[in-house]
C-alpha cells in the first residue's frame, strides 16, 4: 500500500493543469501575502531577526529580502515569512488550520534566486501544489492537532510548503516524498506562544524548514515515506486525542482552493476574533447603536478560539491582536479595525479601556463541538432599553462564502503600503496582479522592486 506522503506526491505531480479560477485565487493570495510581507517588514520581530543574523545578511546571498539586501535562501525564507505573519494580517486556510500563504509565498520566493528564473505561472502552480499538500496533511490530524495546542502554520504548513518548494525546483516523486518527510522532522510550534513575537517567527521557521527540506531532498537526503502514519510518526505524536488519520483522504478534480479557498483577512488581528467582530459590526450598522446604548457584549466562540485569545487586558500591540475584548471594543467604537489600531499608543486609549469590561467571552463545550467541523460565532448585545440583539457568523468576511471584492483587496494592500511608508498608488497592486504573466521571475527581476525596501541597504 502506498504511504500517505507518496499518495500526496502522486497527486501533486499528476495535477498538471489548473483552472483559471484556481490560478486567479492563487494570484490573489500571493499579492495579499506580499502586501502583508511589506507591512510587516518594519516590525520588531523582523528587526530582531536581522540583528540576530546580521553577519549572514551582511555577507549577502542569492535570495532577496523584503527589508532590502539579500541573504541565503534559508535566511530569506525565515525573514520574509516572519514579516508576512508579523502583523497577523495574512490569510487563513481552514483545511490545514494554518496561515498557509505566509509560509508558502516567502518560501517559494526564497528559491527564486539571482540567476535562477521561473515563470509567474509556474510559481503559482507551485503555490497551488503546496496548498493542496497542506490540506492533505491537515486532513489526517486537524482539528485535533490544532486543538491540542500545535500551531499548524509551523507544523502542517512546513510539511506542505516543502512539497510546493520541491515542485518549483523540479523534484520527482521520490524527492517530493523526501522533502515532506524531512520537513516532518523539523516541524514544531506551540500555540502557547501566541501573543508574542515567537508566533510570527513560527511562520518564518516553517518557511525556512520548507526551503531547507526541499533543497536537502534534491541533494539526496531522505526520510521515511511513512512518517505521517507509522508508530512514533506525525499522527502518533502530534495528532491529539481525536485525529482521524488519512484512511478517508481523497482528491477531487476541483482544486482545494476552488472548493474551500483561503480566507483573506479583513482585520489585522487573530482570526479567532474575526467572526465576532464582523457580527458586532453588522449589529451596529443594522441598529445604529451607540456605545452609551450598550450594557454588555457577550461572545460565544470555539474552544480553540477562546484559548487563542488569552489577553483580556492586553499590555502591548501583539497581545492586543489576541484580545477579544480589545478587538471588539475598538471595532465598535471606530467602526473598523486597521493596522493603526495596533500600536502602544492606541491600545492605551481611555475610551477603549473603559469599554472593554463590557465584553465577555465564552466557548462552546466539548460536547457541542464533537463531530462538528465548524460552529458559528455568536454575539449577543444587551441594551440599556432592555432589548437583546443577536447575530451569528459562520464565515468571516474574506472567506469563500463572504468574499472581498477587488476594490476591498486593493484598499487592504494600500493600507499595508501606507503602514510601511511606501509610495501609495494602485500601480503596484495592478503590477503584482499580473504575476501569472511574468515570463522570467527571479531575484534579478524588476518584480522585486515592487516588494523590497529600496531605502534599506
Amino acid at each position: 500500500m502506498a504511504t500517505i506522503l507518496r499518495k500526496i506526491a502522486e497527486q501533486l505531480l499528476s495535477r498538471t493543469t489548473f483552472s483559471d479560477l484556481a490560478m486567479d485565487r492563487a494570484r490573489d493570495a500571493a499579492v495579499d501575502t506580499i502586501g502583508c510581507m511589506i507591512a510587516g517588514s518594519g516590525d520588531e520581530s523582523v528587526a530582531a531577526l536581522t540583528r540576530a543574523f546580521d553577519g549572514e545578511i551582511a555577507g549577502g546571498g542569492a535570495a532577496r529580502l523584503v527589508t532590502g539586501g539579500s541573504a541565503s535562501p534559508s535566511f530569506a525564507a525565515l525573514i520574509n515569512a516572519t514579516a508576512a505573519h508579523a502583523l497577523d494580517f495574512d490569510d487563513n486556510f481552514h483545511p490545514a488550520r494554518a496561515h498557509a500563504s505566509a509560509v508558502l509565498v516567502p518560501a517559494l520566493l526564497a528559491v527564486l534566486t539571482r540567476g535562477k528564473a521561473t515563470s509567474g505561472k509556474r510559481f503559482l502552480e507551485a503555490y497551488l501544489a503546496g496548498l493542496e499538500a497542506q490540506a492533505a496533511v491537515g486532513f489526517g490530524v486537524n482539528p485535533s492537532h490544532y486543538n491540542r495546542g500545535w500551531h499548524a502554520t509551523a507544523t502542517v504548513g512546513s510539511i506542505g510548503a516543502a512539497a510546493g518548494v520541491a515542485r518549483l525546483l523540479g523534484a520527482d516523486e521520490e524527492r517530493l516524498v523526501a522533502a515532506m518527510s524531512l520537513a516532518t522532522s523539523l516541524a514544531c510550534g506551540p500555540k502557547g506562544q501566541f501573543g508574542t513575537s515567537a508566533k510570527p517567527l513560527h511562520a518564518g521557521i516553517a518557511a525556512r524548514n520548507a526551503v531547507d527540506a526541499a533543497r536537502m531532498a534534491l541533494a539526496g537526503m531522505s526520510g521515511r515515506p511513512d512518517i505521517l502514519e507509522r508508530p512514533q510518526g506525525f499522527l502518533d505524536l502530534f495528532g491529539g486525542d481525536n485525529a482521524r488519520g488519512w484512511d478517508g483522504l481523497t482528491f477531487e478534480e476541483e482544486h482545494i482552493i476552488e472548493s474551500r479557498g483561503v480566507v483573506t483577512k479583513r482585520h489585522p488581528c487573530c482570526a479567532s476574533t474575526h467572526r465576532a467582530v464582523d457580527a458586532l459590526l453588522d449589529i451596529k450598522q443594522e441598529h445604529g447603536l451607540l456605545a452609551a446604548d450598550i450594557i454588555r457584549i457577550e461572545t460565544k466562540v470555539g474552544i480553540s478560539a477562546a484559548r487563542n485569545l488569552a489577553y483580556p487586558e492586553p499590555a502591548d500591540e501583539m497581545q492586543a491582536r489576541f484580545s477579544m475584548q480589545y478587538c471588539l471594543a475598538t471595532a465598535f467604537l471606530k467602526g473598523s479595525l486597521s493596522l493603526s489600531d495596533f500600536t502602544r499608543q492606541e491600545i492605551g486609549r481611555a475610551e477603549i479601556r473603559e469599554f472593554m469590561p463590557r465584553v465577555e467571552m465564552q466557548s462552546y463545550s466539548a460536547d457541542e463541538e464533537k463531530g462538528v467541523e465548524r460552529l458559528p460565532h455568536i454575539v449577543t448585545v444587551t441594551m440599556r432599553d432592555g432589548r437583546i440583539l443577536n447575530k451569528s457568523r459562520l464565515h468571516a468576511k474574506g472567506s469563500l462564502e463572504a468574499p472581498m471584492s477587488v476594490h476591498e483587496r486593493e484598499v487592504k494592500f494600500m493600507d499595508c503600503l501606507r503602514w510601511r511608508n511606501r509610495n501609495v498608488s494602485g500601480a503596484s497592486f495592478l503590477q503584482l496582479r499580473g504575476l501569472a504573466d511574468v515570463e522570467n521571475l527571479s531575484g534579478d527581476d524588476p518584480f522585486w522592486s515592487l516588494i523590497a525596501d529600496r531605502q534599506s541597504p
